[in-house]
């Protein structure tokens, strides 16, 4: 298997990078991953002191995919999502709802035990959920920092990319160029006031090439749902995105009459905020596949 190592990171996605690592079309890739801080935090004792945040988001990578070009899109296969034995959780008052809350004041770190699926805050277990906070392929035009999402992927924190789930981005630039990190053994919808478990991990991809699929934006399946994937400059904006593209989608691609695809969002969407600390906040619209099946049936059955 192929394998990326930790030692190979980017903190923008960029159509100069060069590639760790080539991959074909259907192969298998290992990534590994730092947390956030790039372990730095780790230590016990240290703090954001300690931290340079222009090397923050450390993304692993990027992975030439042989055959990926421009108007394509890269299929990515979540098979395995394994996550570390410690991650950090703080907060503060530089992100999210609660600045005003936390302003002036230090931030609390806290490092917590994750063993076994378990995640051991002080005493309390609780269920691991792993997720990668970080995908994403380079951008056509300038640079994107890991800390932004974008169309391109890059730091969506969408709880949705877990294991068994199949991730879809649109290519821009020849051999895509795909790169991983930022992983959370949890992070509650929204991540409303500063981060999730932030933690180092490892995870195997499966890769594939599909061809001008002309889908522009992120999108997730699962055994259950289709999803799209937004994000904006204010939540609204978002929101509006999440909901247009999945129209589109419902109606371009899975054959869907305008007036069955709008009433099916209206039915069973459902519409959830992934992000809310970032200058762009990302959303996500979701759909039932049971529901989208069950009214294609309907259309054929109606010509």
């Amino acid at each position: 298997m192929i394998r990326v190592t930790r030692d190979h990171v980017i903190y923008a996605f960029s159509k100069e990078d060069k590639p760790a690592a080539f991959a074909e079309p259907g192969q298998c890739v290992e990534f590994e991953t730092y947390d956030c801080y790039q372990g730095v935090m780790l230590r016990e004792g240290s703090s954001f002191g300690d931290f340079d945040r222009r090397f923050g988001n450390p993304a692993t990578g990027p992975l030439y995919v042989r055959g990926a070009m421009p108007g394509d899109t890269l299929k990515i296969e979540i098979q395995k999502l394994e996550v570390g034995p410690v991650g950090i959780l703080d907060i503060g008052g530089s992100s999210g709802a609660l600045k005003e809350a936390f302003a002036g004041r230090e931030p609390v770190i806290k490092r917590l035990c994750v063993r076994d699926g378990v995640i051991d805050y002080e005493g309390i277990a609780v269920a691991a959920k792993p997720m990668i906070g970080v995908i994403g392929v380079a951008p056509a035009g300038e640079p994107v920092g890991t800390l932004t999402p974008m169309n391109h992927g890059g730091n969506m924190d969408c709880t949705r990319i877990e294991e068994g789930a199949v991730l879809y981005l649109p290519v821009s630039v020849q051999g895509a160029l795909l790169s991983v990190g930022d992983f959370h053994a949890i992070m509650g919808e929204g991540e409303v006031a500063n981060c999730g478990v932030e933690i180092e991990g490892r995870t195997v991809l499966k890769v594939d090439v599909l061809r001008q699929t002309g889908i522009s934006w992120p999108m997730v399946e699962n055994g259950e749902r289709w999803i799209a994937i937004a994000c904006g400059d204010t939540l609204d904006d978002a929101a509006h995105k999440a909901v247009e593209q999945m129209f589109w989608f419902l109606c371009q691609k899975m054959g869907l009459s305008e007036v069955d695809a709008g009433m099916l969002l209206d039915m069973a969407g459902d519409l959830m905020i992934c992000q809310i600390v970032n200058p762009q906040k990302t959303v996500r619209m979701e759909v039932p596949k049971w529901l989208v099946h069950s009214m294609q049936e309907k259309g054929r059955k109606g010509q």
